[in-house]
């Protein structure tokens, strides 16, 4: 009998090893066979959660917006998921450059785009082979899984893959379960690209997910995505241009960990390729925010996307499945793993290598400016964990943002002084550097994003010591002091101030605002700034309160005022001061326009303004009446040359005749420009007279001549004209591409005047410079009793332009 037991004893870890379920054995269903939806994938980990309490814990750390939960899995064994939180101070002590620690970690994030789904169904397979098969890997590794990022996006695609599909699926890539739709599954719920998105914070799946992420600074990330049906996998080592700061040992390891898994694709015969298309610049992507964190981050691109489905033939006849891209996508997370398995050591020594003093030069930024695009900017830099100061009365010397060129900016208490020396110093200067250096100038995604220039801010990088005093949060008072006043008044030059007056709207509060400068009381009020008498709301019961609540909900300064006869300029009732009334606004959605820029549309309205809009989309725009909309909003896209018929083009003109206004946006300028009646004109281009021969290598190098790949450019600013109240010169503007257009005959708010057309940071082709000199970025045109507003660039450019915001908030509220 005891010999019995003992045998038992010896066999019982493999009988509870045989009791885990596989995924296929717990959904039902071979994994590959079908897609499985979010709450399935979150069943099958809670289930390996319940079974293997000792060596996997699953934490919620967040929720979409449609409320699906975000998850992350610790794996590691079962000593030590006992000692979890040491192994992670340890870890962050290495940092400091303090402690030997003696484990890594490896982060592994699935399915931030959502139609790009294998490797939601691939993490599933890994981790239960993490937990049985290859558990040895673990003995010094802690593995975090997200098993998807982008959940909305993920049931979106697979809703609408299995209302299409046919049973059995069909492999022929005309069938319909290949072609998605207008909005696809790539995005979120606000149609947001989760994967550019990791430095701006501008989505909740995003924020939620940082929390954690800097909780850990892992070793080792890896983002899992797809590409076209026609390619095949993509792995490390990564694409040039890689930034300056990347380290030795991170391009290395890159390689180290590309020639293992090149090992297992070799045997099975799998077709792969590296070091082409996906770069390290961009610091926004799941690949470089971690390699700036001091990881080895990633990209692993697996043919297939949304038009895979189950199975489809590509353009060589050959069938891709399902199962083989899991497969794929299995093979390189285990690969991963394996490879930090064996270089503990190294990662760990190499992590704290980073983290030294880096003696970067500049050393310091100095910013000034606007105290709510400063707090704007502070609340981001605490999100990433970037420390900050204030500065003491001194100037200093060195490159001024605004001029291009050697200056000098006076620091003081009111300014923002980041410094590169300091935990996050290398993640700082990435985002703060004027210019990043390319050693390729094709690039996968846009080379200029420098934080001062989207902020509006006036800034210097210096290599002086600066005298600096630890950050205080103001400590003004808001709220109204004086609730007999004759009027309110209020400034109007940031996005805090937009969300003030849209606040105020909502609950009926009849505002006005100067269309001229005055002065009262011995202070002075620049255009656009927001008058709210209490004459005009007498029948609003609670109109102190609701103005009250607003100044303390946006810590919004009120100045009261006894008198509306002013000092100098124009008095409250005179005709330059415009009464403000609530808006109805409409935004066109569908074909013609950009998921990605109708998304930032949508998200600015709910999530930042707090204001209501219509969707109105284009496949039933010809029974709408427009005459009960304010406003019309055209985002970006590429389809308004067919939409834009002559029949809308008159509709929409009438419209607007009788009052309506128009925002038309890039794409949706091309479409207004061919049509009679909009004052918008394409710059004519003078034909090249030179020969066209070029040898077939060079073409890339010929196409990136005309290309702006995502280049800041100064511009000119007319600050008399509503589009533009409450900016001053310069206006930096992001542009994305050689769009250009003529001056207006008037109305031109902001243009690239004569010598603007070089960026200031960034990439631009010679003949795309040529081509925008001298041109409009936005501009206005009267037509009747309406208005056209034209916006060339986009202002709202994913969500993190933040300087650009006030344009958008002037043409809804002040061009009148």
């Amino acid at each position: 009998m005891k010999k019995f037991l003992s045998s038992l004893f010896l066999l019982l870890p493999f009988i509870l090893l045989a009791q885990l379920k596989s995924p296929s054995e717990f959904l039902g269903y071979e994994l590959g066979t079908q897609f499985t939806r979010h709450h399935q994938v979150v069943d099958y980990y809670q289930y390996l959660a319940q079974q293997e309490p000792s060596r996997l814990q699953l934490m919620h750390y967040g929720e979409t917006n449609e409320r699906r939960p975000l998850l992350l899995a610790f794996i590691s064994t079962e000593s030590n998921m006992k000692n979890l939180e040491e192994i992670r101070n340890a870890h962050l002590d290495n940092v400091k450059g303090e402690g030997a620690p003696n484990m890594a970690i490896v982060w592994l994030s699935y399915n931030v785009h959502g139609n790009e789904s294998v490797s939601t169904e691939a993490s599933m397979q890994t981790i239960y082979d993490l937990l049985t098969s290859k558990k040895d890997y673990l003995e010094d590794l802690v593995v975090i899984m997200d098993p998807c990022i982008n959940p909305d996006g993920r049931d979106r695609y697979v809703n609408w893959y299995n209302q299409y599909k046919n049973t059995p699926y069909n492999v022929d890539p005309n069938s319909k379960e290949h072609h998605e739709g207008w909005w696809s599954g790539r995005s979120n719920h606000y149609m947001f690209d989760l994967n550019r998105d990791w430095a701006w914070l501008t989505q909740v799946e995003s924020q939620q997910r940082l929390k954690q992420y800097n909780k850990w600074l892992p070793h080792v990330h890896v983002d899992f995505h797809e590409q076209g049906v026609d390619n095949p996998y993509y792995f490390a080592p990564a694409a040039e241009p890689y930034h300056e700061v990347i380290t030795d040992f991170q391009r290395e390891f890159q390689e180290t960990i590309g020639k293992n898994h090149a090992k297992y694709f070799d045997a099975n015969g799998w077709f792969y390729f590296t070091k082409e298309v996906f770069d390290l610049l961009y610091p926004s992507y799941g690949d470089t925010y971690p390699t700036y964190s001091g990881g080895i981050g990633m990209t692993y691109e697996q043919g297939g996307s949304g038009r895979a489905g189950l199975g489809i033939i590509n353009s060589i006849g050959d069938t891709l499945t399902l199962k083989d891209r899991i497969a794929h996508h299995h093979t390189t997370g285990l690969s991963t793993v394996e490879v930090a398995s064996k270089n503990v050591g190294r990662l760990n020594t190499e992590f704290r290598k980073f983290y030294q003093q880096k003696n970067f030069r500049p050393q310091h930024f100095i910013l000034n400016g606007n105290p709510d695009k400063l707090e704007a900017l502070a609340n981001l830099l605490d999100q990433h964990g970037i420390e900050y100061n204030t500065g003491s009365n001194a100037s200093y010397k060195g490159f001024n943002y605004t001029t291009s060129s050697s200056g000098s900016l006076r620091a003081s208490k009111n300014s923002l002084v980041v410094s590169t020396d300091q935990t996050k110093g290398t993640l700082a200067k990435v985002l703060f550097e004027p210019k990043a250096k390319l050693s390729d100038s094709v690039t996968y995604d846009i080379t200029a994003w420098s934080l001062p220039y989207a902020y509006g801010l006036d800034a210097l990088a210096t290599e002086s010591s600066v005298q600096q005093s630890p950050y205080e949060s103001s400590k003004e008072t808001y709220g109204i002091a004086n609730t007999n006043s004759y009027a309110y008044l209020a400034d109007w030059n940031s996005m805090k101030d937009a969300k003030f007056l849209a606040e105020l709207l909502n609950k009926k509060v009849r505002v006005r605002y100067a269309q001229k400068p005055f002065s009262l009381d011995g202070a002075n009020y620049d255009r656009g700034s927001l008058i709210i008498v209490r004459a005009d709301n007498k029948n609003l019961g609670d109109f102190t309160q609701i103005l009250d609540n607003a100044s303390k909900k946006y810590t919004k300064k009120l100045t009261p005022a006894n008198t509306g006869f002013v000092d100098n300029g124009k008095d409250f009732g005179s005709s330059y001061v415009e009464v403000l009334q609530e808006l109805k606004i409409a935004v066109l959605s569908g074909e013609p326009t950009s998921t990605l820029r109708f998304g930032e549309i949508w998200h600015f309205f709910e999530q930042q303004l707090n204001y209501p809009i219509s969707v109105l989309d284009e496949s039933y725009f010809n029974r709408v009446d427009l005459s009960k909309y304010d406003i019309l909003i055209l985002p970006d896209g590429w389809g308004y040359y067919s939409f834009m018929t002559e029949k809308v083009a008159e509709k929409i003109k009438d419209w607007v005749n009788k009052g309506g206004k128009l925002i038309a946006m890039g794409g949706a300028v091309d479409g207004l420009a061919k049509q009679k009646g909009f004052g918008i004109k394409e710059k004519e281009q003078k034909k090249d007279s030179t020969s066209n021969l070029q040898a077939f290598d060079t073409s890339e190098r010929e196409y990136i001549k005309s290309a702006i790949t995502g280049a800041i450019f100064k511009t000119t600013v007319d600050t008399t004209n509503p589009l533009a109240y409450g900016y001053e010169e310069p206006y930096f503007t992001l542009k994305l591409g050689d769009r250009s257009y003529n001056y207006l005959e008037g109305g031109n708010a902001v243009y690239l005047a004569e010598g603007q057309n070089t960026p200031v940071s960034g990439f631009a082709g010679s003949d795309a410079k040529k081509k925008i000199a001298e041109t409009l970025i936005f501009g206005t045109e009267r037509m009747g009793r309406g208005h056209v507003i034209y916006m060339i660039d986009n202002p709202l450019f994913r969500g993190f332009w933040e300087n650009g915001k006030l344009f958008f908030a002037n043409a809804l509220f002040m061009v009148n």
